[in-house]
């Protein structure tokens, strides 16, 4: 009899994941971070069980553009404009912030101009996946801060493509003018497409009728939607993620969200999982052993500095000191599209596998340290009754 040999690294990925879900649940963990761990335990650092970590990368990937998929069915575009003052120069304060301060730490241990950028926009981006997940668990989706926050960390997924050239350049690999005028192309196509659903307050999806009468129809129409716009943006060289959440704008402007969500979420669970679990494979645990003390450190310093860092700017752009203190820890853990960059610029030759560890390991840690600072800032501020002053 033929056994799959993948067969039972699938089996034990699954009882991990639901072991390590059900304890830390007791514990009062979101589900995020059994995944990460689980990948800890399973991946080449841990047992082996699981070793194809570029599969499970791609998968994963799929997890979070179903998230945003999801999150763009459940927001309004007219609180999007609202709050783009917010947004936009949150995520460019945070920027800047983060590269300065990196450049102070560069000049006292002498590292050079592309280090410095390399990990200042590493620091600066925040976890969409995480933050999206925690705020719809507590409801505080559609509170002040909760549109603050989301404004924020769509920004900054935008930003990532400028941050890519940026990073790819300082490598010495140059981003020609026909590549970059596909990028603006499209940023201008995606703010053309939300400003005419913002217009006309509604859409009519094609077949609407037909495909809400047929449940197997439903689910390749919204595989389709999600997935469609998904690869128009990036093959335009913006995220894919950008074009999920557009296509989750137009599916709620068209009033389609019922079928669309029980169609699609047993697909962002799964998917979302595998995402999580790849970035926990990717922690070499005896790096972080050898180094424990400056590791923690620095993801001290991020949790800490980042929520300064915020409350301070969502302070004075007017928000109340309670809502901007619970929005600042909302956003003081690293993104998981931090992993991302850091990748792309050791390729480039920007940094050293020593250095990619280390950035790993404290992005890693800040993303499962992050639901206890948030828990943290919740009991402080009053959690939902600050998110929705």
């Amino acid at each position: 009899m033929h056994l799959d040999p993948t067969l039972p690294a699938i089996v034990g990925a699954l009882l991990g994941i639901l072991l390590l879900g059900l304890v830390l649940k007791r514990m009062g963990q979101p589900h995020v971070i059994a995944y990460l761990v689980a990948g800890v335990i399973l991946g080449p650092e841990g047992l082996g069980l699981v070793t194809d970590e570029a599969t499970l990368d791609r998968m994963g990937a799929w997890g979070v553009v179903l998230l945003l998929f999801f999150v763009g069915m459940e927001v309004s575009p007219r609180e999007l404009v609202r709050g783009w003052k917010v947004a936009v120069i949150g995520t460019l304060c945070q920027i800047v912030v983060s590269v300065a301060g990196m450049g102070l730490i560069g000049l006292w241990r002498g590292a050079g101009i592309e280090k410095v950028l390399l990990f200042g926009f590493v620091m600066s981006l925040s976890s969409t996946a995480v933050v999206l997940k925690l705020l719809e668990d507590a409801r505080e989706l559609h509170t002040p801060a909760g549109r603050d926050v989301l404004g924020i960390l769509l920004v900054q997924d935008m930003a990532l493509v400028p941050m890519l050239i940026v990073v790819a350049a300082l490598g010495g690999e140059a981003v020609g003018p026909h590549e970059a005028a596909v990028a603006l192309l499209g940023a201008v196509a995606v703010a053309g497409v939300l400003a005419w659903v913002f217009r006309r307050g509604g859409v009519t999806l094609p077949f609407a009728a037909t495909v809400r009468a047929d449940h197997e129809i439903q689910v390749f129409a919204a595989l389709a939607l999600c997935f469609g716009l998904a690869l128009l943006t990036g093959l335009m060289g913006l995220s894919t993620a950008l074009g999920a959440f557009v296509a989750g704008i137009l599916v709620g402007a068209a009033r389609e969200t019922q079928w669309v969500h029980d169609s699609l979420s047993p697909f962002r669970v799964v998917f979302l999982a595998l995402f999580f679990v790849s970035i926990g494979m990717l922690v070499d645990v005896r790096f972080i052993g050898a180094r424990w003390p400056v590791v923690l450190t620095l993801v001290a310093l991020v949790l800490v500095s980042k929520t300064a860092i915020n409350t301070l700017v969502l302070r004075l752009l007017g928000d109340p000191w309670r809502r901007s203190l619970y929005s600042g820890a909302l956003l003081a853990q690293i993104g998981e599209f931090s992993y991302v960059l850091a990748a792309v610029g050791m390729q480039a030759g920007l940094i050293g596998g020593s250095d990619y560890q280390l950035a790993v390991a404290v992005i890693s840690l800040s993303l499962v340290a992050s639901p206890a600072w948030i828990h943290l800032a919740r009991r402080l501020t009053g959690g939902t009754a600050a998110a929705a002053a």
